[in-house]
């Protein structure tokens, strides 16, 4: 059994079953056949007495039969005696013993020379003291033949029932079990790496096959997911990280030269230090995306008080360079569900950002408002704006509109994370802006928003 499969081991199962089934149903109509058969006997023997007894009547001492009187009527011989057993009219069964003693209402077997037969007697009276006897006799059925038709019939349809049985069974569990094998298939294909977009594509259904299929799908697509962003994480880091450590290797290099020369080699310190405070930066960066797109770290939605979180991020802002100063317009009392963090990070980004492309002197804007269910929160700057054909690209990791002010802090990956908490928020994120004349980024998400609302971004 155990070399067997699933398919074969639940078609042999359900054959024997069936077999097991047949042969019980089988013996049963054999045990009960024999009373089954008694009764029926019975009851055409009480039925045709009981119509014949309508039909006797005696006029002038003489008896008088009706038309529906029968004396031999569905194998069923009637016969009248007087009260002292003499025979009136009918005619016996050439081997029912005569003289049987009479016994009133009472059904019993009789029997015969060769045969046997069930009598029913029953007395009709016609007076205080007078009447007759009605005897109905009845051949006793063969229950040996009935068996052998009844055997007869089990033997040639119970075996096929078994056989069209074992047959639909292989035939069901063939197509139920055929799903399981793409997502056998499917599995072996990601476990070994060769196509991680493979699904196994089950139409839609209530039955467990289907919902295992789509669990299994939802599974690959986390693991593609899970993979990609690996794989973007990697090649992100290897890529913003060798530039870093380039000049940090190169500043170590130098400082082992001129170890000799405090100044120098407190500049070299000071560089690698500053290189090494970027490339931490931009880990963590990277690692709060990775988690965010993988969904290990999830948004915690609370109802909470936007008003009051802008205002203390706008409050808490140190000196900005360039002698940028910051304006708010913040709507009192905006509640709203979302993630305190996130959306404090996102607030920051824009504000970093509207900071980095700023003009010396210049103002930065941040205003709140709910308009009906939305929430808007944007942040507006007079800085170097950015031109339409950019627009699309700031989204982008790294990408950066004046690659010469990355020395100023900037990862190129402020934007992107700005993009990926709106949509885990349910909502979006614009511009607008020109060349020379500022931007303004505007995120819109519901205030009633929920955590089983908002996607993973990606």
């Amino acid at each position: 059994m155990k070399h067997l499969s699933v398919k074969q081991k639940l078609t042999l199962w359900i054959t024997l079953l069936m077999l097991l089934l047949s042969t019980l149903v089988l013996g049963f109509m054999v045990a009960v056949s024999s009373s089954v058969v008694t009764e029926n006997a019975y009851d055409q023997l009480t039925s045709a007495v009981q119509n014949n007894l309508s039909g006797i009547s005696r006029e002038n001492g003489s008896l008088k039969f009706s038309e529906g009187f029968s004396f031999t009527n569905n194998g069923v011989y009637t016969v009248i005696y007087s009260d002292s057993g003499a025979l009136l009219a009918g005619q016996l069964p050439l081997a029912f013993p005569e003289g049987t003693a009479f016994e009133n209402g009472a059904i019993r077997p009789v029997q015969g020379v060769d045969d046997s037969y069930y009598a029913l007697d029953l007395w009709l009276p016609f007076g205080w003291q007078d009447g007759v006897w009605v005897r109905g006799i009845l051949p006793a059925p063969d229950i040996a033949d009935v068996l052998d038709d009844l055997v007869g019939i089990a033997l040639l349809l119970l075996p096929l029932m078994v056989v069209v049985s074992g047959l639909g069974a292989y035939l069901l569990a063939r197509s139920t079990f055929r799903p399981i094998g793409r997502i056998i298939q499917a599995a072996e294909a990601i476990g070994e790496g060769r196509d991680l977009s493979r699904r196994i594509g089950l139409p839609p259904g209530r039955d467990e096959i289907s919902r295992l299929g789509q669990a299994f799908d939802n599974m690959f697509a986390r693991l593609e997911a899970s993979f990609e962003s690996e794989k973007q994480f990697t090649s992100d880091a290897s890529h913003e990280l060798r530039t870093p450590t380039a000049v940090i290797l190169a500043q170590c290099d130098y400082a082992r030269k001129h170890a000799e020369d405090p100044a120098q080699y407190a500049q070299a310190v000071e560089v690698i230090e500053r290189q090494a405070g970027k490339m931490s930066a931009l880990i963590s960066q990277l690692l709060q995306m990775t988690r965010l797109e993988q969904g290990t770290q999830r948004a915690c939605f609370e109802q909470a008080d936007l008003s009051s979180l802008v205002e203390v991020v706008c409050t808490e802002q140190p000196a900005f360079p360039k002698d940028i100063t910051l304006q708010a317009d913040i709507q009192p009392e905006v509640e709203a569900c979302f993630d305190v963090t996130l959306i404090s990070r996102l607030l920051q980004n824009l504000i970093d950002n509207a900071v980095r492309y700023g003009r010396q002197g210049g103002h930065i804007w941040v205003t709140l408002r709910r308009e009906k269910k939305d929430i808007l929160l944007a942040v507006r700057d007079d800085g170097i704006g950015i031109a339409q054909e950019q627009q699309e690209k700031i989204w982008q990791r790294f990408y950066q509109v004046d690659a010469s002010r990355g020395s100023e802090g900037g990862t190129g990956l402020g934007l992107t994370m700005v993009r990926q908490i709106a949509a885990l928020h349910g909502g979006t994120v614009t511009v607008e802006s020109a060349s020379g004349q500022g931007s303004c980024f505007t995120l819109r998400f519901p205030a009633e928003n929920r955590p089983e609302a908002a996607g993973t971004a990606g």
